[in-house]
């Protein structure tokens, strides 16, 4: 992990095309604005858990297709 010192107003660069700035400081709470291209889905770390744990459990679902394809009407 790389750890860097930011003061309010100052930003990193990632990959060119990815910014992110420090907004505010306020006692141990830090705001930052990021700024990437819309095709980079940006997520706070406990929803993307959240999410890539949804997707496992979807995956690992047996999925009957012919029920499925009754239900949208496709024989």
């Amino acid at each position: 992990m790389l750890a860097l010192s930011r003061k309010k107003d100052e930003a990193i660069v990632i990959n060119d095309d990815i910014e992110v700035t420090v907004i505010e400081i306020k006692g141990e709470q830090v705001k930052l604005g990021i700024t990437a291209p819309k095709s980079v889905p940006v997520y706070r770390k406990e929803v993307y858990v959240q999410i890539q744990a949804a997707n496992k459990e979807a995956a690992s679902q047996n999925v009957d297709v012919n029920a499925l394809k009754k239900l949208v009407g496709k024989k």
